[in-house]
């Protein structure tokens, strides 16, 4: 057995990690912080090239389309040394509740464990991510008068169909109870990534920035519940990525029947308390009336692709089309939730996970993170 430091974490011995998913919020996130180290050996695994490529002599980039079973089969059966796997991503080809989301991303996975679990005899580690929309239906019915605060042994909800039930059953089915693994569900991923869909802070920005640059006012368009109640857990990609490393590297909660941890920043939050210091950051104008129930921000931003043309433009920013920072219809989803997704942190917490962010302090980090990567104004 490896030696361990006084924390309990597997010291000295080379570790090799694959990234699937590293260009998104919590993949590139997981890769920096690996190879901040001379412990860690990565792969990055994506199927587009990395805009801006990680350098590092410990890191190595590999683009497969893991929907393609021959490519994978070809391109990762190279990866005999490896560790720890971490799959951080997801096809997104047809939406969440859909059958055919379910098929398409275990296929993606099912490809990669068949190119890789064959060679990888010193596996001792797979995370995976997934995210609170596992305690939750978003297609009713909804309880308006229970507030849950839902920990990892709330059950699956019987009646949808989530494709992060199909992927938590296929690693227990193939890990066979010889391989330790986890699963991570974050709340609201905060980070910086070009290539990820549900990118909140990249949309923020971009909104904030058509609002400057057009002189209009910096609303908030959602729902009262959304404004003025806790309805959603914030996680910084930096907790996400961290939490996935601590897992897999202290052989306190190794656990070959799968460990399950809720991935949140900790202190929670309303829209209502933190827009205005969102928008003083954002150099918008905030009006004394912020809540606009009738904005839909699908609708009013839609018809300015050029406006963000012009804004890069002028302000001398990485040549991006305004689709691959802002989603406008996850804002109006995220501010118009029916449903509140409050999870508890006191496993991680009690098992010796010890980082916390204020949501706020989070958003302004990666708010200046993608201002010095010249993504945003």
């Amino acid at each position: 057995m490896a030696a361990k430091d006084c924390n309990g974490v597997r010291a000295a011995a080379k570790n090799v990690a694959v990234v699937f998913g590293v260009t998104g919020l919590v993949g590139k996130e997981l890769a920096r912080r690996l190879i901040s180290t001379s412990k860690w050996k990565v792969y990055g695994i994506a199927r587009r090239p990395e805009v801006r490529p990680i350098q590092s002599y410990n890191y190595h980039f590999i683009s497969c389309d893991l929907l393609n079973p021959l490519e994978t089969q070809k391109t990762l059966t190279l990866l005999e040394d490896v560790t720890h796997i971490f799959w951080v991503t997801w096809g997104s080809q047809s939406a969440s509740d859909m059958q055919k989301c379910c098929e398409q991303n275990k296929a993606m996975m099912s490809n990669a464990l068949n190119a890789i679990l064959p060679r990888a005899k010193a596996l001792k580690h797979v995370s995976l991510q997934t995210g609170m929309k596992h305690y939750v239906s978003l297609e009713g019915p909804f309880d308006e008068n229970t507030v849950r605060f839902y920990d990892e042994r709330c059950p699956r909800v019987s009646r949808i169909i989530n494709f992060y039930y199909v992927l938590e059953d296929l690693l227990k089915e193939r890990l066979g109870g010889k391989v330790a693994w986890s699963v991570h569900r974050p709340g609201l991923l905060i980070g910086s990534s070009e290539r990820t869909l549900y990118n909140f802070v990249g949309s923020l920005c971009v909104y904030a920035a058509i609002c400057e640059h057009l002189n209009l006012p910096f609303v908030f368009g959602g729902t009262r519940e959304s404004w003025e109640e806790f309805c959603i857990d914030g996680s910084d990609s930096r907790l996400v990525a961290e939490q996935h490393i601590w897992a897999a590297t202290t052989d306190e909660i190794y656990s070959t029947d799968g460990q399950a941890f809720n991935a949140i920043n900790g202190p929670r939050f309303t829209w209502k308390e933190i827009w205005p210091s969102l928008g003083k950051k954002l150099g918008v104008k905030v009006p004394q009336n912020m809540f606009l129930p009738d904005f839909w921000y699908a609708e009013a931003m839609k018809d300015n692709r050029q406006v963000w043309k012009e804004i890069v433009a002028k302000k001398g920013l990485i040549q991006t089309e305004m689709e691959d920072l802002a989603n406008w219809e996850f804002m109006d989803i995220l501010f118009r939730c029916p449903v509140k997704m409050l999870g508890s942190r006191d496993k991680a917490d009690r098992l010796g996970f010890r980082m916390r962010y204020k949501t706020l302090d989070s958003i302004l980090y990666w708010i200046d993170y993608m201002k010095d990567e010249k993504l945003i104004p």
